[in-house]
């Protein structure tokens, strides 16, 4: 990459830093436009939509990427264009790919506490339970923190979470038993589950996403699943208790009940 398509890389994170996006779709934007700039070798200023239709389409049907880095990718394009490059949003003409129809993986509660118990790793365990009962997304799992916990109200503090909002959702008594046990045992520092060897370093995704699929194999769990598949089961559960469904949108953290109401349907 030359000097100048860094230049509008800072420039689009700077414009992104004004409009609250967060440090994580910040470097994944950015990724997204420098993966094209190596693929064609041209200065990204010269990129337009045939090179990025073109990227996307080796992306689909070689790299088997998702849809959602797909939109990803024309979005960070889009405010390259647009809010960047100063050019006019009608003239960028590139159609968001259709989602994939399919029913989401949701756990029983005989499976959630199979999972839960045959993980014999105290920390993975307390990972797990806080997980399942609140409904926490990945990365506020990875960033949560002790004072997060709200044990006299039976609820854990989400703070900056996606959209740069903050929550409350709930927390089972049995997961706060686990906790506190877990919690007097190693005495993180700073996150609530911290790499074992640094501490105050929260763990990482690819981590916590071993954890959930290593553990649902030991427990004989044949569905394909993933930490997110926790969140499903989760508001599943909720919802089969007869709690409404606004409710539940309040606990995940959803600006629309659009896509509260798609976890019941399709994802």
């Amino acid at each position: 990459m030359k000097s100048s398509d860094f230049m509008l890389l800072e420039r689009m994170t700077h414009e992104m830093q004004i409009r609250n996006y967060s440090e994580r779709t910040i470097q994944c934007y950015t990724s997204h436009l420098t993966k094209i700039v190596n693929h064609f070798d041209i200065p990204l200023n010269d990129v337009g939509i045939s090179q990025v239709k073109d990227f996307l389409h080796q992306r689909i049907t070689i790299d088997k990427v998702s849809t959602s880095t797909v939109n990803q990718t024309i979005s960070a394009y889009k405010i390259l264009q647009v809010d960047v490059l100063g050019l006019k949003r009608e003239g960028i003409r590139i159609k968001r790919p259709r989602r994939n129809r399919k029913l989401p993986v949701v756990l029983s509660l005989e499976e959630v506490e199979s999972l839960i118990c045959s993980t014999t790793n105290l920390k993975h365990r307390a990972f797990l339970a806080l997980s399942y009962s609140s409904g926490i997304r990945r990365e506020e799992a990875q960033k949560i923190k002790p004072e997060n916990i709200d044990s006299a109200r039976m609820q854990v503090h989400v703070t900056n979470g996606k959209g740069r909002k903050d929550r409350y959702t709930i927390l089972s008594k049995s997961a706060l038993n686990l906790l506190r046990t877990y919690y007097k045992s190693t005495r993180p520092s700073v996150y609530l589950f911290e790499s074992s060897f640094e501490k105050g370093k929260h763990l990482s995704a690819s981590t916590l996403d071993k954890i959930v699929k290593n553990n649902a194999k030991k427990a004989g769990i044949k569905k394909k699943i993933s930490f997110h598949t926790l969140r499903h089961s989760f508001a599943t559960h909720l919802l089969e208790q007869g709690i409404h469904i606004k409710m539940i949108q309040q606990f995940l953290g959803h600006s629309s009940i659009k896509t509260t109401m798609a976890i019941f349907t399709y994802s």
